[in-house]
């Protein structure tokens, strides 16, 4: 009888284990990887801010590679910050952004913030749409125009 007792508290034990091996958390097929957001990447400073303060010349720690339309935000002393628009224009290590909000002085950190762009559909290939499963696709109406 102890033979048996012991035999079904073998058996036991190893569904136990086996229960908690599956439900530890790791890469299982299925499951996408999801990336870190990128924190801000400092990439120059305020090198001039024209008196009418509608655009500024920022000089860049290194190669400028912003691409034109990006946002970059800047932080001063006194938690000054302000958003610019980067116009594409640049000559050596200045470029130039228009200001869209805030305040910022000569001096002031200017950061950037990589925001991958999703990848574009193949040629000939329409892009789908992704609705969440609570919402539905609206339908086009027949709309009779008036002219």
């Amino acid at each position: 009888m102890k033979l048996h007792a012991l035999w079904i508290l073998l058996l036991i034990g190893a569904v136990a284990l086996s229960g908690c091996a599956a439900s530890k958390p790791g890469k299982t097929e299925g499951t996408e990887k999801k990336d870190k957001p990128e924190p801000p990447k400092l990439v120059g400073r305020i090198a001039s801010v024209p008196a009418d303060k509608r655009f500024v010349l920022i000089q860049s720690y290194g190669k400028w590679n912003v691409e034109a339309g990006s946002i970059l935000t800047t932080r001063g002393a006194d938690d000054r910050t302000a958003n610019l628009l980067v116009t594409g224009e640049s000559l050596g290590h200045f470029a130039a952004a228009d200001v869209q909000s805030g305040s910022l002085e000569v001096g002031d950190a200017v950061y950037s913030r990589h925001v991958p762009k999703p990848p574009e559909p193949a040629p000939g290939e329409e892009p789908t749409i992704q609705v969440p499963e609570n919402q539905q696709i609206p339908l086009p109406e027949n709309v009779q125009k008036n002219n």
